[in-house]
């Protein structure tokens, strides 16, 4: 299908960028990648009237040390996050997951930043984020401020920014030596998941799911059972606690609850929590 019509500006700045959003009020949407949003707007479920392209915006693309976390540029090329020896080193639940979206063509045009605002239940890299206790840093007319992972999906494609803000970086602490997995169901190569799971090992395991309801979530119900001394297989039990996993052509929630529970046990005993 062909997207309705629209206005194309592209920003030469971060300051550009936020002025043209703000010309353009609620109907303004950013893109730079544009693996997430042209799909939405072929199939007219989104149809901004304006659409500000911030992808040449080469300052926001970067993977640095920032004391005992790294920050990520939100204009950061999956690949890059890939082939990243800092995030190897420090954060390799990021680089695996990064070389796990998509194809080739995605991978070197998609960006983490893309990839998390839009706030999709069934994409990869917000469910390591919130596994990972991430912080994303925003920007907008009012100044700028900092959103924990965990308070920015809040609803189905919906999240914390505002219509005027734009998502600058992603901070995440430092996990050098702690035992990680990531695991995925899809039925092929390629495809959205069915289930997934980001899992962090160590003293504070995280875990984060994906497709387990309208957001991506984080299973808090493990966690806690984790905490109170279950091994991987007891915890594992309480994946879906409180979640409401969606029915679609691929799997029912009944079979999602079931994909959740062994995904999540196998993901602890690699991760090292079992």
């Amino acid at each position: 299908m062909i997207p309705a019509a629209f206005d194309y500006r592209r920003a030469s700045s971060l300051s550009e960028a936020l002025q043209l959003l703000s010309e353009g009020g609620e109907d303004a949407k950013l893109i730079a990648g544009g693996h997430s949003l042209l799909p939405l707007m072929k199939l007219r479920l989104s149809s901004p009237s304006t659409l500000v392209d911030i992808g040449r915006l080469s300052d926001l693309s970067y993977v640095r040390e920032d004391g005992d976390r790294v920050a990520i540029g939100a204009l950061t090329r999956h690949r890059d996050l890939q082939t990243s020896d800092l995030l190897r080193s420090h954060v390799p639940l990021i680089a695996h997951v990064a070389g796990q979206v998509g194809d080739p063509q995605v991978r070197h045009r998609g960006t983490i930043g893309g990839s998390i605002a839009h706030g999709d239940p069934a994409s990869d890299l917000p469910a390591a984020c919130l596994a990972l206790g991430a912080t994303f840093k925003v920007e907008g007319p009012g100044g700028k401020r900092a959103i924990d992972a965990s308070d920015f999906f809040q609803g189905f494609l919906e999240t914390a920014l505002s219509p005027d803000e734009v998502l600058v970086e992603v901070s995440v602490p430092k996990f050098t030596g702690v035992g990680w997995s990531f695991q995925k169901f899809n039925r092929r190569a390629q495809d959205w998941a069915i289930v997934g799971v980001a899992a962090l090992g160590g003293d504070s395991p995280g875990l984060g799911l994906i497709n387990m309801g309208p957001i991506p979530v984080r299973a808090t119900a493990v966690e806690s059972a984790l905490a109170s001394g279950a091994n991987a297989a007891e915890a594992a039990t309480h994946a879906s606690d409180g979640l409401d996993p969606p029915s679609d052509l691929n799997a029912t929630p009944e079979y999602r609850r079931h994909l959740a529970e062994v995904l999540v046990r196998r993901a602890l005993e690699e991760a090292g929590t079992a």
